[in-house]
């Protein structure tokens, strides 16, 4: 039996992409790399170049042209039918397009200036960003962090197929740095045949500790995935964040079954929209199941509380092929005296102890640790010292 036939679940599309180059792709490449017009790539960007030449964004091999752009923003379709909810796109003011002729290479830049990658540019094309706006994170209101990428990019969207020049060991932490043929080859080596995806671009507490061993209860083996990519500036950043994940699994997980690795996308906050995306992502990471939860991808008060899990029912399950595991809000109930959620508890809410990620920053900032019913003691002693050091730095 081959590797192949031994992977929990086919990739979206059923082909995962690799867009690294090769070595003589690589030297082709290097050969014109002064001669070649020049973008530089935001972070966002860049994430999204690697996202797409390591296959975490298959069946996608470059950024959009428009018959796909236009169907994902309306349909979450791309031109071909298959899902996809959320556009990737490259967009540069018209100066910067006027420049460029369809046809071309246009060497990719990351912000430091260092040469990452080939943009085949297919397609030069406008767009409306109230449209995709709209569309995609459900308001128009530059308040929301997505909606004010789109609202300060340009107006052209280049397209076309992409390379990464090299895949780089990530500079933080290159031992996490489990890309989808690796963890596709590590799942069955491990013999997990199903595998759960679990997305968070916040600090672990008890209620994630919760539905991700509930869950765990179901399945072969449990991916913690946490997004190391572009998040908001008030967002814990990815190094404390992987601590106290190393921390859970040091003290409070199976090691042998479960598997820690990064995410290295850009968070959109897309809400609905982006529950669908972190799940196709997993999908090409090799997972069969992945957690929804309460709020997933959300920011303020632009979602209902389960409107990223509703989301789901708008697909045939066989068109997303991956199965996402609904969670209610965990908290911890006084009267049990343990983790649950309103399916579980018998409490009223005076017996539930649940607090915001506002509420505990807050906290952490004045030195106060959040209770061990909301955190695990050794993960908030973690959150107080980079919050304190964060303030000091600051003051």
């Amino acid at each position: 039996m081959t590797t192949k036939q031994q992977e929990t679940i086919a990739p979206h599309g059923g082909h995962l992409v690799n867009r690294v180059a090769s070595p003589a792709e690589k030297a082709e490449f290097l050969a014109q790399q002064d001669t070649l017009p020049r973008l530089q790539l935001d972070d966002r960007a860049f994430s999204d170049l690697v996202m797409i030449a390591i296959g975490g964004f298959s069946p996608i091999q470059g950024f959009m042209e428009q018959q796909d752009y236009d169907r994902v923003v309306d349909e979450m379709r791309l031109a071909n039918g298959l899902p996809w909810s959320v556009p990737v796109t490259l967009s540069v003011d018209e100066d910067v397009a006027e420049t460029l002729e369809e046809g071309i290479w246009v060497r990719l830049d990351d912000k430091t200036g260092r040469f990452v990658g080939i943009l085949e540019l297919t397609q030069k094309y406008r767009y409306s960003k109230a449209h995709e706006a709209i569309n995609v994170y459900r308001t128009d209101e530059d308040k929301h962090p997505g909606v004010a990428v789109v609202y300060n990019q340009g107006p052209i969207n280049l397209a076309g197929p992409v390379w990464l020049l090299e895949r780089d060991p990530h500079p933080l932490f290159p031992k996490y740095q489990i890309d989808p043929a690796a963890a596709r080859a590590l799942f069955v080596e491990r013999g997990w045949k199903t595998v759960v995806g679990f997305q968070t671009r916040n600090p672990i507490h008890r209620a994630h500790e919760y539905i991700q061993k509930c869950a765990l209860e179901t399945v072969d083996g449990l991916f913690l995935h946490p997004l190391v990519g572009a998040t908001k500036s008030d967002d814990i950043p990815a190094d404390v964040r992987m601590r106290c994940y190393e921390i859970m699994m040091e003290h409070y997980f199976p090691q042998d079954r479960v598997i820690l690795a990064i995410n290295p996308s850009a968070m959109r906050y897309a809400g609905p929209r982006e529950a669908i995306f972190h799940a196709l992502i997993r999908k090409n990471y090799g997972c069969t199941h992945f957690i929804v939860g309460r709020d997933h991808a959300g920011v303020g008060d632009y979602y209902g509380t389960y409107d990223a899990q509703q989301i789901f029912d708008e697909f045939e399950p066989n068109e997303l092929g991956i199965v996402p595991m609904k969670f209610e809000h965990a908290f911890y109930c006084k009267r049990t005296g343990q983790m649950a959620t309103a399916k579980t508890s018998p409490s009223g809410p005076e017996d539930r102890i649940h607090l915001s990620g506002t509420k505990v920053r807050a906290m952490l900032r004045k030195g106060e640790l959040p209770p061990p019913q909301f955190s695990r003691s050794e993960v908030a002693q973690e959150l107080a010292r980079a919050m304190q050091a964060q303030a000091e730095a600051q003051a």
